[in-house]
């Protein structure tokens, strides 16, 4: 491409986008707030996943044991299942301080422990975590063959429910995630449409005299990159700013909740959009030329 042509088209872009700037206008804008929309909801879908990961990673198994295992066997136990596939954790809970947790947990309403008198009907039993939620079957029925082992739990109802409800997050907000992406493409190419459409006779006459499509095309493709890098950046630069924000209000009140890390998570976010900007821009500017170039 030569310089002067080069020149000529910056000067087309810049004088087309000056001369019709309320259109600019709208096109950034259109381009920034779809942007917007369909990254803060992937940051949703990202830290819901995250959240529904988190949960099904503290699922813990339960062993409980026979009151006459000897210590030896115990020991034994434990090793055999620390050596189990996707066992990451086992602590043994003696019945004393499972009695204690229960009384936690009755908190004003553990009097009514107290017709138990001195006796203790808990069982020692191991606590058994496992490093996927996708193991804890497979592990409780391995553990459940142990000797001394005489029943395993993990609240296997509640446990199916929460999978149940994992599993339809992901794919519920894949979904929409994907809807949301291709809504986005839409709203943004027809706007450019419009720029496209409100230039349809001068496009017409560069035809008659003779201009070819590629002569034509650029000046709206570079428009088309010039607006989709500008909304693509404002919609990157507000998500930051706002991520950040509500991000530091959460930590703040939910200290533990599983958020995801702003970096590097909004660097790639943030060239990622301006990178999906500038694409719209330029597939939105060449569908919407297709047609008016048929002269």
């Amino acid at each position: 491409m030569k310089l002067q042509t080069a020149e000529y088209y910056f000067r087309e872009v810049c004088v087309s986008m000056v001369r019709k700037r309320w259109m600019t206008f709208a096109s950034i804008g259109t381009v920034a707030v779809s942007l917007f929309v369909l990254g803060l909801f992937l940051i949703l879908v990202l830290n819901m996943s995250r959240l529904a990961a988190s949960l099904e990673s503290r699922v813990q198994i339960a062993a409980y044991l026979d009151d006459a295992l000897t210590p030896e066997n115990r020991a034994e136990v434990e090793r055999m299942a620390r050596a189990m596939k996707n066992v990451t954790a086992v602590e043994y809970v003696p019945k004393e301080r499972a009695l204690e947790i229960l009384q936690a947990r009755l908190g004003d309403q553990r009097k009514i422990l107290d017709a138990l008198g001195e006796t203790n009907p808990l069982p020692n039993y191991f606590l058994v975590t496992v490093d996927s939620a996708q193991a804890v079957r497979k592990t409780a029925a391995a553990l459940a063959d142990l000797y001394g082992v005489e029943e395993v739990s993990y609240g296997q109802d509640v446990v199916d429910s929460l999978f149940d409800l994992t599993r339809l997050l992901r794919i519920f907000g894949v979904a929409l995630l994907i809807i949301l992406a291709l809504a986005t493409v839409f709203i943004i190419s027809n706007t450019i449409r419009l720029t496209v459409f409100a230039r349809r006779r001068e496009i017409a006459i560069m035809k008659y005299v003779g201009a070819t499509d590629w002569f034509i095309r650029w000046p709206f493709i570079l428009e088309g990159v010039a607006l989709g890098l500008i909304g693509g950046g404002i919609s990157a630069v507000v998500l930051r700013n706002f991520y950040s924000a509500v991000a530091a209000k959460i930590s703040s009140a939910l200290v533990f909740f599983p958020l995801v890390e702003q970096y590097p998570f909004m660097n790639y976010l943030t060239a990622a959009l301006i990178f999906s900007g500038v694409a719209i821009g330029i597939l939105g500017s060449t569908v919407s030329l297709k047609k008016f170039l048929e002269v």
